[in-house]
């Protein structure tokens, strides 16, 4: 009897070799098959050996650029990686993420409100397009590094390996290069959108029609000092998003989870007070990752969600515990909806929003502890709790995204992790960012996915 595809436990998949795509040393698996969805751990173009692969350095960077290269090699080992789970790269893929690596914005340029990375990502939409024939929707980011020396892009993906079909909302045009919307089953995926007219691509000058019930109560000039620039962001990045998911089927109540990238961590109180307005009951749960350079210039927020459908089989629960401090923000601890549990951002903080107490080196003993191991182990303890209190266990993670403020925290933090893990091991990104989270003090931000048995 054929295991129902809903019900079906974690199960790492291992292309091999053979496939062509090089066995990572970390302890991550490359693909983690649970529930009828895929989770495609993190791509860079490295030989996991010496760093950036040999076959990109030896091309011609003047005939070919070394995005373009390493975007050949990342997708063309997606790709591989894909088929081995038996989906098809472009028929059951349903969400990408692109890191691309730049030494702008500098602190100081995120601390001063521009989040502008200065590059060109033109010779990866290029290639890509040899892959992909519809993008579906994107989050495409720059960040400070990547775990391999000289590498400068990961992707990584969520595939469906389910009976349904794929339907997308909104034109793919020039300016956007992604689906804006797509509903597979009684899940709808948006593209990462930011305050940017659809029409021209003009920053702040949106032309959506007449303000959304979100904003009428809201009207302020941008020129005036009563009103934040990047509350009006915010505010208005909503309204696109409830605009995308009104087309595709569902409204900004069936959020489940919201990915909020900001520049600074300054930006955050900002951002949190039109969220509260948004989503006065029952928020999505949602992780914000800072220091996130943004292909508009000006922009000072994006902001990507996974909802469910109006007419969805399934429901969204909130799910909160008193074993795991509060939220340092307007969110849950965590959103259960079916199979699935999303979390919202974990840190080493505790329930005043502050780095919870013996997660740093003492002061005058600054050769003495092990800060990333221990700010991993309280985080793993509350991702227990949380864990348990939506009917699941820590051993059912199935996708981590993990940022650190800087990558000397990789190496404890990952042992410490993979003691959590005895059998396969999650879907993995890890990216190294600019500086100080939202909790100062905090050395990893953890995105998070689990599979809930029924």
């Amino acid at each position: 009897m054929q295991k129902d595809k809903k019900n079906a436990a974690p199960e790492a998949i291992w292309p091999g070799l053979e496939a062509g795509v090089p066995k990572p040393l970390m302890p991550y698996s490359p693909a983690i098959k649970a529930g009828g969805w895929v989770f495609i751990a993190g791509q860079l173009a490295s030989d996991f050996k010496t760093g950036l692969d040999a076959s990109i350095r030896q091309v011609n960077p003047f005939l070919k650029e070394q995005l373009a290269s390493e975007a050949d090699f990342v997708l063309g080992n997606l790709t591989d990686t894909i088929k081995a789970t038996g989906c098809d790269i472009n028929k059951d893929m349903v969400r990408i993420w692109q890191w691309f690596v730049s030494s702008q914005p500098t602190y100081k340029q995120f601390e001063q409100g521009n989040n502008w990375p200065g590059i060109s990502v033109a010779p990866y939409i290029n290639v890509r397009k040899n892959y992909v024939d519809q993008c579906p929707p994107s989050s495409s980011l720059s960040v400070r590094e990547l775990m391999w020396r000289d590498t400068n892009l990961e992707v990584d993906m969520i595939c469906f390996a389910d009976d349904n079909e794929t339907i997308t909302f909104g034109d793919a045009n020039a300016h956007m290069q992604h689906t804006p919307a797509l509903r597979r089953g009684d899940w709808v995926f948006l593209a990462s959108e930011g305050p940017v007219d659809w029409t021209n691509g003009n920053l702040g000058a949106a032309h959506l029609g007449e303000p959304t019930a979100l904003a009428k109560h809201t009207q302020s000039h941008p020129d005036h000092w009563y009103t934040s620039s990047v509350e009006q962001q915010t505010r208005y990045t909503l309204e696109k998003l409830a605009t995308l998911a009104e087309a595709a089927g569902s409204c900004l109540d069936q959020a489940v989870k919201a990915e909020v990238y900001i520049g600074h961590p300054q930006d955050f109180a900002a951002m949190d007070r039109v969220w509260q307005e948004v989503f006065p009951s029952n928020p999505p749960a949602r992780v914000v990752i800072p220091y996130m350079g943004m292909g508009n210039r000006g922009a000072r927020v994006e902001i990507a969600l996974t909802l469910l459908a109006n007419d969805a089989t399934i429901k969204k629960e909130t799910i909160e515990t008193s074993d795991a401090p509060e939220q340092p923000g307007h969110e849950p601890q965590a959103i259960k909806a079916g199979n699935f549990l999303f979390f919202s951002t974990q840190m080493a903080f505790d329930s005043t929003g502050n780095l919870a107490e013996g997660m740093l080196r003492p002061d005058n003993a600054p050769w003495y502890g092990s800060p990333g191991q221990n700010q991993m182990r309280f985080m793993m303890k509350n991702i227990d709790a949380i864990s348990a209190a939506a009917g699941t266990s820590v051993e059912n993670i199935v996708r981590r995204a993990c940022f650190h403020n800087d990558l000397q925290w990789f190496a404890e933090s990952i042992q410490c992790w993979a003691g959590y893990f005895p059998g396969d091991k999650p879907a993995s990104t890890t990216i190294g960012l600019e500086g100080p989270f939202v909790v100062n003090g905090a050395n990893t931000l953890l995105d998070l996915v689990s599979y809930v048995p029924d």
